[in-house]
C-alpha cells in the first residue's frame, strides 16, 4: 500500500501531498479489513441464532455466542482505527472538508449515528446471553444489522458525492450554495456503490467465517460443530456470489456511463474508439502504447454497452492535468482486474457448493474445495481492498470529481510531522491488531479446551455452560450433558 501510495504522489510541490496519501491509504487499508465484519458479522451470527432457537439446536448456539464475542472485540478494534480515520479527513485534507462539508458532511452524521446505535445494540447484545428470554434475546438483536446498514449508507453516500458530486450551485468563487440534501446524498452513484459494497461485506464475512471452519475441517475436525460452523455462513456467500457479480457489473457500467475518465482508466482505455479491445492486466504507457496482458478483441466496447459499436471514452480525451497518470491508470486496472479475476473463480467455488448440495444434500467430499473454501476469505479481503484502489486511484486528480484536486485539498502542515505521525500510526495499528490477534487466539483456546472435556483443564478458566441462556453463577455442566460439539465429535475444538 505505501508503494502503491508513493506512485500515486505527484513529484511536484506541496510537499506533504505524499506524506498525506501515504498515512491516508494505510489507515483506510487497515480499516477496510474490518469493515466487512462489522457490517456483516452480525447479520450472519443472528442467522445462526435463529436457527438455534428455531430448531433447539445447542451446538448452533454455541456458535453464535461465540460469534457474539468476535464480534464485540472486532468492534472495539474498528473503534479505533474509525476513530482514527474520521480525525485523518479533517485534519489531512481541510480543503475539502472546509469548501464541501456543508454539502456531503451529512453522510458522516449518519455514519457516527449508526456507530452509537450499533454499540449499544452489541452491548444489550452481549449482556442478553444468560439474562433474557431467548426469543427476547433474539428480538432485541434484530436492528444490529440494520445498524450496520446505516453506517454504511452514510459513507457510501459521502463517497458517492465524491465520485458523483451535486446538490449544490456554484457561487462566483466556486463555493457550494442551494445546497440539496436530498440530492447530495442520492447521486447517481449511490445505488449502485451502495449495493456492491453491501453485498461484497456479507460474502467477505461469510468466505471468512466459513474459511475458519474449513482449516478445521482439512485438520480432522468432522463433528457437526465444524460442519454447522462452515455450512452456514458459507451457504449465505454462496448464493450472493452470483449476486455481486452481476452488481459489478452494474456499478462498472454506471462509472461508463458518469464516470468515462475513471473508466476509460479502469479498462486502460487510451484513444476514444468503438470496438475497443479488453486488456486482462497489462501496463499502459504515458505515450498511450499497452505491453503485457490478455487482449480481447472488442470486449470492452461490448462489457460497456453490450454492443461492439459502443464507443468508449479515452483518456487522451481530457487533458493530461484532468486524467490519472499512465501509472494510476495501470494501479486502477490491475485492481480492476484482480478483484473481477477473484470474484470469476468465487463464483465456480460456489457452484462447485451448490451442485453437490443439490444432488446428495451434502457437503463436497474433495479435500481440494476445503482448500479452496480455507482461502477463499482472505482472496475476499484482497478484493475488498482492490475495489477502494479502483474508486479512488481511477477519480484522480480528483478528489471532489472535476471540482477539487488532491493538491488544492491537503492540509499545510509540513510534510516532516506528516511522516512522523505516519510511523506513530503504524505502530500504534501493529499493535491494536496484534492485540486482536491475540484475543481471539485466547478465546479460540479456551473454546477448545471447554470441547474438549477436560474439568482439569478448565478449572482455572471461567465457566462456559453448554447453553448460553441461564444465570453467569449456574455451575458446570455434568459430562451426561448435550457437548458443544454433537455427539458424532471425533477432535472436537474450534478452528
Amino acid at each position: 500500500m505505501l508503494s502503491t501510495a508513493a506512485l500515486l504522489a505527484n513529484s511536484t510541490p506541496p510537499p506533504q501531498l505524499l506524506p498525506a496519501r501515504q498515512l491516508m491509504a494505510f489507515t483506510l487499508a487497515s480499516h477496510i479489513l474490518l469493515v466487512p465484519f462489522g457490517v456483516a458479522l452480525p447479520f450472519i451470527t443472528l442467522l445462526m441464532h435463529h436457527r438455534a432457537l428455531r430448531r433447539n439446536d445447542p451446538v448452533a448456539l454455541t456458535l453464535a455466542r461465540r460469534w457474539s464475542a468476535v464480534m464485540a472485540v472486532q468492534f472495539a478494534v474498528g473503534v479505533v482505527t474509525g476513530t482514527v480515520l474520521s480525525f485523518e479527513f479533517g485534519l489531512l485534507w481541510p480543503g475539502m472538508m472546509g469548501r464541501w462539508g456543508d454539502v456531503f458532511g451529512l453522510g458522516f452524521g449518519i455514519e457516527a449515528w449508526a456507530f452509537f446505535l450499533e454499540a449499544v445494540l452489541v452491548a444489550i447484545y452481549l449482556y442478553g446471553w444468560r439474562r433474557l428470554k431467548p426469543w427476547t434475546h433474539l428480538w432485541l438483536a434484530v436492528p444490529l444489522p440494520l445498524a450496520a446498514l446505516m453506517g454504511a449508507f452514510g459513507i457510501i453516500a459521502a463517497n458517492s458525492w465524491m465520485n458523483t458530486p451535486q446538490g449544490f450551485r456554484p457561487d462566483a468563487q466556486g463555493n457550494p450554495v442551494d445546497v440539496d440534501v436530498r440530492q447530495a446524498i442520492f447521486t447517481p452513484m449511490f445505488g449502485p456503490e451502495y449495493w456492491h459494497f453491501v453485498v461484497a461485506m456479507l460474502l467477505t464475512a461469510g468466505y471468512v467465517v466459513a474459511g475458519v471452519y474449513a482449516v478445521g475441517w482439512l485438520r480432522g475436525r468432522r463433528d457437526r460443530y465444524h460442519r454447522l460452523g462452515f455450512t452456514v455462513p458459507f451457504t449465505v456467500a454462496a448464493i450472493l456470489t452470483p449476486v455481486q457479480f452481476m452488481l459489478g457489473d452494474s456499478a462498472a457500467r454506471a462509472v461508463f456511463h458518469k464516470q468515462p475518465i475513471k473508466f476509460a482508466a479502469m479498462e486502460i482505455v487510451w484513444k476514444t474508439d468503438t470496438h475497443v479491445p479488453e486488456y486482462m492486466f497489462g501496463r499502459l504507457h504515458p505515450d498511450g502504447t499497452i505491453s503485457g496482458g490478455l487482449k480481447i478483441p472488442q470486449l470492452d466496447s461490448i462489457l460497456a454497452g453490450l454492443s461492439p459499436d459502443t464507443k468508449v471514452t479515452g483518456l487522451s480525451s481530457v487533458a493530461a492535468s484532468d486524467r490519472p497518470t499512465a501509472t494510476q491508470a495501470t494501479i486502477a486496472h490491475w485492481a480492476f482486474d484482480i478483484m473481477v479475476t477473484i470474484g470469476s473463480v468465487l463464483i465456480l467455488l460456489a457452484l462447485w457448493y451448490g451442485w453437490c448440495w443439490l444432488r446428495r444434500r451434502d457437503l463436497p467430499r474433495s479435500r481440494w474445495f476445503f482448500r479452496c473454501a480455507a482461502i477463499a476469505g482472505v482472496a475476499c479481503l484482497v478484493t475488498v481492498e482492490c475495489g477502494w484502489i479502483a474508486t479512488e486511484v481511477g477519480r484522480q486528480p480528483w478528489i471532489v470529481y472535476h471540482h477539487m484536486r488532491v493538491s488544492e485539498a491537503v492540509t499545510g502542515t509540513r510534510a516532516a510531522s506528516l511522516w512522523a505521525m505516519l510511523g506513530i500510526v503504524m505502530a500504534v495499528y501493529v499493535a491494536v491488531f496484534g492485540s486482536f490477534l491475540a484475543v481471539v487466539l485466547k478465546m479460540r483456546t479456551r473454546w477448545r479446551i471447554a470441547d474438549e472435556g477436560s474439568a482439569a483443564a478448565r478449572a482455572d478458566l471461567p465457566p462456559e455452560t453448554d447453553t448460553p441462556y441461564g444465570p453467569r453463577s449456574e455451575p458446570e455442566p455434568s459430562t451426561t450433558g448435550a457437548e458443544p460439539g454433537g455427539s458424532d465429535r471425533t477432535s472436537g475444538g474450534a478452528s
